[in-house]
């Protein structure tokens, strides 16, 4: 990272978004945080605090005085209401995926920069149609075991592409950082520092 660059902190143990920063050729460290998720309320509330919250948390043990903070949540909706997170077993995973089947569904995210104590944070929603389900779809793709640890019980990078129709929005956001966000919102937070998103 240059001179006089912040160093940007994920605060997220997630390997999905390690990958996608990665990819984008970034220099950033990982400082994982526990912190409770909230998944009763509003989706985009309920994804932008969840976000905050662990993007604080990361902020409270700084390595550093030039740091941003990253934290991101994403959580799957039905109806703009209901939320799908991360299914506990095989048997709630098997639940979610009868309900999202043949059906339109929102994946949200919250995502929130904090630098110094100051705040930006941004919403991205993307639509997901999927396929009509069978049982034995169902059943195949439980038995590849990606649903663990998936808000809907599906990673759309993996296999569970095959249960995809088709998607309105951010493919990243579904698959669990909405770079398109994170490009406006690290200007607003950098003010006259140089932007990051770039090959180091």
């Amino acid at each position: 990272m240059e001179a006089g660059r912040p160093r940007l902190v994920l605060a997220s143990s997630s390997p999905q978004r390690r990958r996608i920063l990665g990819d984008l050729g970034l220099d950033f460290t990982v400082r994982a945080t526990e912190v409770a998720e909230e998944d009763e309320g509003a989706p985009r509330v309920v994804a932008s605090e969840n976000a905050l919250r662990k993007a604080l948390a990361g902020a409270a043990a700084p390595e550093g005085d030039e740091e941003v903070v990253l934290g991101c949540d994403t959580l799957v909706a039905t109806e703009g209401v209901q939320i799908w997170g991360k299914p506990a077993d095989e048997d709630a995973a098997r639940a979610t995926l009868r309900r999202l089947s043949g059906r339109t569904h929102e994946v949200v995210s919250g995502l929130a920069l904090v630098r110094r104590g100051d705040v930006r944070a941004a919403t991205e929603v993307t639509r997901v149609e999927f396929r009509t389900l069978d049982e034995d779809t169902i059943t195949w793709y439980l038995g590849c075991g990606e649903w663990r640890g998936r808000a809907g019980g599906y990673a759309i990078q993996g296999r569970g592409a095959a249960l995809v129709r088709r998607i309105e929005g951010d493919y990243l956001n579904v698959v669990g950082l909405p770079v398109a966000a994170l490009i406006d919102l690290w200007p607003r937070i950098m003010r006259d520092h140089a932007s990051p998103v770039a090959p180091s």
